[in-house]
């Protein structure tokens, strides 16, 4: 396997088992992923926070099933936040929607399964173009996807913002009547949702950014003075992992252009 780009702040963060398991429910409050029994497992998700991307994908696909979903947000993260070449990111995400799909086939009723098939989906589609995704039906499967998460997991706060994205993206690229018809997109659902998640997690940075670009898209110009403050609370944020330093640092990049 070709390198992986490094996480540029490796050796911030230093889990080890015990300390990842005393802070995984502040953690996985997002994803709702369930503190692993598999000490293997563990390891894998040890080396996910610490920012060992490529390791963490490695030690999760040799796992197997119990190490699919690891392995799948490894994947994704690295491919969103740290690889430089367009073709290979696009790869690396619909090779993780494809194991995600495996997943489902495996273990229906596993919600990682379905969340990590939307979230990379997710990301591909913006990597292309949401239009253009649209267009291909991609937007139906991330949002059957995400249904179904949160039909297993109510409570899965990425789900929820991860679908509230969904309709403020729609929104935002083929308008509200067109989106409404054609996709099921809806300004109130999104905004409704984008409260949930924040009522479900509400001191993650990636929730506040998240809801902060989402008011941008279905509120527009009357959003911005909120839509700032919220990233200049993320951008003051104290990340405890490598996914929140890289969300950070890109949201502190931003505020600064």
């Amino acid at each position: 396997m070709t390198p992986w780009t490094p996480f540029p702040h490796l050796g911030a963060y230093t889990f080890d088992a015990a300390r990842l398991r005393t802070h995984w429910a502040r953690l996985h409050r997002g994803d709702a992923e369930p503190l692993p029994s598999n000490p293997d497992v563990l390891q894998a998700w040890v080396l996910f926070h610490n920012g060992a991307f490529q390791q963490a994908a490695a030690a999760g696909l040799a796992l197997g099933e119990a190490g699919a979903t690891v392995a799948n947000k490894a994947t994704c993260v690295y491919a969103t936040y740290l690889e430089p070449r367009e073709d290979v990111r696009l790869s690396l995400l619909k090779t993780a929607a494809s194991r995600a799909e495996t997943q489902q086939q495996q273990a229906p009723e596993q919600a990682s399964a379905w969340y990590g098939q939307a979230y990379a989906l997710g990301r591909y589609c913006q990597g292309i173009s949401v239009a253009r995704a649209l267009t291909q039906g991609l937007g139906a499967r991330v949002k059957t996807a995400l249904e179904t998460t949160l039909r297993l997991v109510p409570h899965h706060a990425d789900a929820h913002l991860a679908l509230a994205n969904f309709h403020a993206e729609v929104i935002d690229k083929v308008g509200s009547l067109i989106g409404g018809m054609t996709y099921g997109a809806s300004k109130d659902i999104g905004l409704a949702l984008y409260q949930q998640a924040l009522a479900l997690n509400p001191e993650s940075p990636i929730t506040l950014g998240e809801y902060a670009n989402g008011l941008l898209m279905l509120e527009g110009s009357s959003a911005e003075a909120l839509a700032l403050s919220l990233q200049e609370r993320v951008s003051a944020f104290e990340p405890m992992d490598a996914l929140e330093r890289l969300y950070v640092d890109a949201t502190r990049l931003a505020l600064q252009t």
